[in-house]
């Protein structure tokens, strides 16, 4: 049995031996299968990653992953074999997402506050009349 990694939509990919994190060894049976694998390396399957050996034993579990580059060869009768090279996010890379939840979450606050304000005075105008 081979080494699996389970992505967080559950998606389980097959690894080839010598896989490391920086190096996941993919064997596909031709280039729509491959292209089919590298579209499930999406960064929302990449959050959570977890690796199994060929006994079914955890031997890792990663979070925020990011896949950097890929490189595949193609043989003769078809196959291919893709190197695929993950690496966890760097600290910047993670500050960047938080900021922007924060940004979006402010926009979120402006609209409200805006929408309060306009009933506010529509209320007060109502109120005068």
């Amino acid at each position: 049995m081979k080494d699996t990694m389970i992505l967080r939509d559950g998606t389980v990919i097959e690894l080839e031996a010598g896989a490391s994190l920086g190096d996941i060894r993919v064997m596909a049976a031709d280039r729509a299968d491959m292209a089919a694998t590298w579209a499930k390396l999406t960064p929302e399957n990449l959050a959570v990653v977890q690796v199994k050996n060929g006994a079914g034993l955890v031997a890792g579990n990663y979070t925020d992953l990011v896949l950097d580059a890929e490189t595949s060869t193609a043989a003769a009768d078809g196959t291919v074999l893709t190197s695929y090279h993950l690496r966890p996010k760097t600290d910047l890379e993670r500050l960047t997402e938080r900021v922007g939840a924060v940004e979006s979450g402010q926009e979120v606050q402006d609209g409200a506050i805006n929408d309060l304000g306009t009933a506010v005075g529509e209320i007060a105008g109502e109120v005068m009349a």
